[in-house]
């Protein structure tokens, strides 16, 4: 019976997590956000620069990060800001993944573009289980970092 009730409160905490994207480029982001609701979870915004990315933190667990944005290669540096300074739980979706190939402190891990909706679900589920503690599968196409960043 614990179990059942440890479970609810788990599935309870994942319904109420927030994504951010952070995505220059609009149609991407917008079909991400797309993705992410019909998971039933809420989209917390989007951004597309370093300054967007950092107002809308507070109101984030999770964030898809690209590499490239409006401001220039500030995805690897937005990332580590919201993981070390924000406790968010960070995934980087980019065409240059070799970019991050090292890790980037505090972050999950890096998905290649173009990401097809099944795949950013599984990495979704994934980040939600690896941020409450509970179980879930890595997705094939989620490259993990060490967690020693």
């Amino acid at each position: 019976m614990l179990t059942n009730v440890t479970r609810r409160r788990l599935a309870a905490e994942a319904m109420n997590q927030r994504v951010m994207i952070v995505e220059d480029e609009f149609l991407i982001a917008l079909d991400v956000a797309e993705t992410i609701e019909a998971m039933g979870l809420k989209v917390a915004g989007f951004a597309n620069a370093r300054k967007h990315a950092l107002a809308l933190a507070a109101y984030a667990d999770i964030a898809l990060v690209d590499v490239n944005l409006s401001d220039g290669r500030t995805g690897p540096e937005i990332g580590r800001e919201l993981a070390e300074q924000y406790g968010i739980t960070v995934v980087f979706m980019t065409g240059n993944p070799d970019d991050v190939e090292a890790g980037v402190k505090g972050s999950l891990g890096v998905l290649t573009k173009p990401v097809m909706p099944d795949v950013v679900e599984k990495t979704i589920d994934y980040a939600v289980a690896n941020r409450l503690g509970g179980m879930a599968i890595v997705p094939r196409e989620l490259k993990v970092f060490p967690q020693n960043h």
